[in-house]
């Protein structure tokens, strides 16, 4: 097959959760640029969709359903809505990501609430759509962690700033969904789905000058993510490019933790 086959997306139909987000809209913009029509969930829908149009409007593509994390009948509703405008999902980016718990002393209440959106109802969306994969006889699915799922925090990136009071929640269902990756890619032996995980490092946004010159000075690559560093990963892993890789972890961090 050409290279420029083995990387196309055209003809799939892609499910984004989280796609209005920072590195979402990054996935989005890959995905559509391969040639796939994606579908972005949001528990917001009206505002993921004003905030996609901004940069994606010349797009016929791509559309938003409304899913809800918290809410596991939402998540069964919207596969609902998904499948009646789609024929199918070939490709999961499981991206949405919550964030209730602020530091590592905030209340309890907000580590559960945490746990709901990013265990449970992360979970379950995972499996419905593992599911349809299934019953389709194909699918690449793309979990998006991060590199605080695979290591233990780095205080003195903090230093000078008022940054640092880190919330344990993030870490830990981060490493989670790594473990829970490679699960799933054992459990769906023979059913042609492939399961990968991308681990990402920092991304440009704006963040406090110390912290920066902080970050920066341990990455080999000497700066942070950008907007679209982790674009060829995702659609390697979608593609036929990626065939042959299932139930990885990739560490995106510029050489960071090398």
């Amino acid at each position: 097959m050409h290279i420029k086959e083995l990387f196309s997306l055209e003809g799939k139909y892609a499910l984004v959760t989280g796609g209005a987000g920072n590195y979402g809209k990054c996935i989005v913009e890959a995905l559509l640029e391969a040639g796939a029509q994606v579908v972005v969930s949001s528990r917001n829908a009206s505002k993921a969709e004003a905030e996609l149009n901004r940069y994606f409007s010349t797009y016929r593509t791509w559309c938003v359903v409304e899913m809800d994390q918290e809410d596991l009948t939402s998540l069964e509703r919207g596969m609902h809505d998904i499948l009646s405008f789609f024929p199918k999902i070939d490709i999961f980016v499981n991206n949405a990501v919550s964030r209730p718990m602020r530091s590592y002393a905030d209340d309890i209440a907000h580590f559960q609430q945490s746990m709901e959106v990013n265990a449970t109802g992360m979970f379950y969306l995972l499996r419905l759509v593992a599911e349809h994969m299934g019953r389709m006889g194909s699918g690449s699915v793309i979990n998006i962690a991060s590199m605080m799922g695979m290591k233990g925090p780095d205080y003195s990136n903090y230093i000078g700033t008022s940054m640092g009071d880190l919330p344990p929640d993030y870490f830990f269902h981060n490493a989670g969904l790594i473990n829970l990756n490679r699960f799933m890619a054992k459990k769906y032996v023979g059913k042609n789905i492939r399961f990968n995980c991308i681990s990402p490092g920092g991304l440009w946004n704006n963040q406090d000058e110390r912290f920066l010159d902080n970050y920066c000075a341990k990455v080999p690559l000497g700066r942070l993510a950008n907007k679209d560093d982790i674009k060829g990963l995702i659609v390697l892993l979608a593609s036929a490019a990626g065939a042959y890789i299932n139930g990885e972890n990739i560490l995106m961090d510029g050489g960071l933790n090398a």
